[in-house]
Order: structure tokens, then sequence, then C-alpha cells
């Protein structure tokens, strides 16, 4: 079944709906449902902004990340469906694949489809990816696939749920811990970038935006976004990247705000592996890789 919206749901009412039924969510299937909603436009001003917050250029072009936010609320919308088994509080995304077949412009209309896939056990709990397909004017330009866990308590009376399969990130072996290769750059993260980041992508959790909070999840300070951080990486490599692209990240630990962390890139024969790490201890953040037809970099 396929529910089709007719403009992008308001994400506070989702949130709220999400809290409430978060108790009562039960069960061992994903829902053979899909959300999609055509016809969507590129805000220009958003576009900006977003662009902004996670260092790209000022460009016609879309990031390939920014597809992500588009389609964001209909995944929400799909997670707060009564038929959804995991509650979306507390949720863990890690790992995240992209691939783009065309690069996209900002007056493309998109149509975004999402669905849940795949469910399968984790000796944390069980994991799942959340997929989106973009297509324009049916033509298919962009598919993602959010990897989260639902952490639960080891229990060996849990059968293998269907789907199957073994993990969901990529696989990588980029640096970014000791020993690794030498940093491409070093950043600083602000202690705002959580909030900056939620003001355009609408991912409001508040493990992101507020200190205190973040502590009753579990963490010392707040945490960047996942896609925040993916985000800022391509934006490191942006002009040096092939056109039709599949970009693999895995979140390996929280990126603790504010913080200085290191970014490698290192191009080879397929394209670029990447990673982050703490600038300090070298625990690393993110790992992953470029792939594509990747021209002669300068």
């Amino acid at each position: 079944m396929t529910v089709r919206l007719d403009q992008r749901p308001g994400l506070g009412r989702l949130y709220a709906k999400a809290v409430a039924t978060a108790r009562s969510r039960r069960g061992d299937r994903l829902p053979e449902i899909s959300v999609e909603m055509a016809g969507v436009a590129v805000d220009r001003e958003h576009l900006a902004s977003y662009v902004e917050v996670c260092g790209f250029r000022h460009s016609d072009l879309l990031p390939p990340t920014y597809p992500h936010v588009l389609a964001f609320p209909l995944a929400v919308t799909l997670m707060v469906d009564p038929s959804f088994p995991f509650p979306l509080p507390g949720l863990v995304h890690v790992a995240n694949r992209i691939t783009q077949q065309r690069p996209l412009h900002a007056d493309d209309r998109l149509t975004l489809r999402v669905r849940a896939t795949d469910l399968r056990t984790h000796p944390r709990g069980r994991q799942f990816d959340m997929t989106t397909d973009a297509t324009v004017d049916g033509e298919p330009v962009w598919t993602e696939a959010s990897i989260y866990l639902c952490r639960e308590r080891p229990s060996s009376k849990r059968s293998p749920s269907p789907g199957g399969g073994q993990g969901g990130g990529p696989q990588s072996s980029a640096g970014g811990q000791n020993g690794g290769p030498s940093p491409t750059a070093i950043w600083r993260v602000p202690g705002n970038i959580g909030r900056r980041y939620a003001a355009v992508s609408g991912d409001v959790n508040p493990i992101h935006l507020n200190p205190l909070a973040a502590r009753l999840f579990g963490f010392r300070r707040a945490i960047a976004h996942g896609m925040w951080l993916k985000a800022r990486c391509l934006a490191a490599l942006e002009g040096r990247l092939p056109e039709a692209l599949t970009a693999s990240v895995e979140f390996k630990s929280p990126l603790l705000l504010p913080s200085t962390i290191a970014f490698s890139a290192r191009l080879g024969e397929r394209g670029w592996t990447i990673a982050v790490s703490h600038a300090g201890s070298g625990r690393p953040h993110l790992a992953g890789t470029v792939d594509g037809n990747t021209a002669a970099v300068s």
C-alpha cells in the first residue's frame, strides 16, 4: 500500500505522536506500506541555509545529501504509523548509503518514495533500512538507505527476523584511528551546530540541541547529527567528486559538541576513502567511501 501526501507533513505534530505512542509499539514485522510525495520543489532559501550549515558552495546543483532532508518528513510519517513496530525516540542511525545517478538541479521536481525494508537481527537489537527513492519525470535519479538500530536487551527467545541479512553498514577500512592516515584537515565543530542543522533538517532530536537533554540519554554533551557530518565530509570534496556516485558511511561513535576533529580523505582507484576522528584521542566518528567514475584530481 502507498500513502500519497499532497503536502509536506508538519514535523511538530509527528514528533508529538511519536512520543505519545512510543511505549505501545511492539512487533516483529515492518509495515508493507510506503509514503510518497510527488512534485517536491526545492525552496532556494532553504537550500541556501542548508549549504551554509554544511559547508557546500552556493550553486543551482543540489548537494548529494540534500534530498535526505526533503524526504525526512516522509520517513517520520512512516515511523509514526500505527503499524510501525519501533518507537522513534531511541532509534540509532548507524549507517547511511546514498547513490546519485546524475546531478540534481534546484529546479528539478522530485517524486520521493520512502519505505522500511530488511528487518534483521543485530547483537544489540534489531536493524532495518529506511529506503528513499527519488525520481524526476519517472527517471530514477537518487536513492538512499539509512540504517537504523533499535537497541534491545538480549533475549534467547528472539527468533531471526524476516529479511535476514548480514548487518547494514558499508564496509570500509578508512582511517581516523591512531596509526591511520595523516589528516587532510582539522575542523573545529562549534557547540551550536546541532541546533543549526536541526533548523534546516527538521531533525530536532533533543540529544542534538541541548546538553542537559543529551545527558538524559547518556551523553556527556549534545552530539552532532550524523547526516551533518556526512554532508560536511562531502562538502570538503566538492568539485572533486564524480557526477554519478555512491557515498557510504558508518557512524562509528557520537561526536560531542563542541569538538575538534580530524578529517582524512584518500583517493584510490575506485574513489575516495574518508574518515573523521577526534583530533586528540583518535576516536573514530565516521568511516566510509565515495565511489564512482572519478576523474583525475589535481
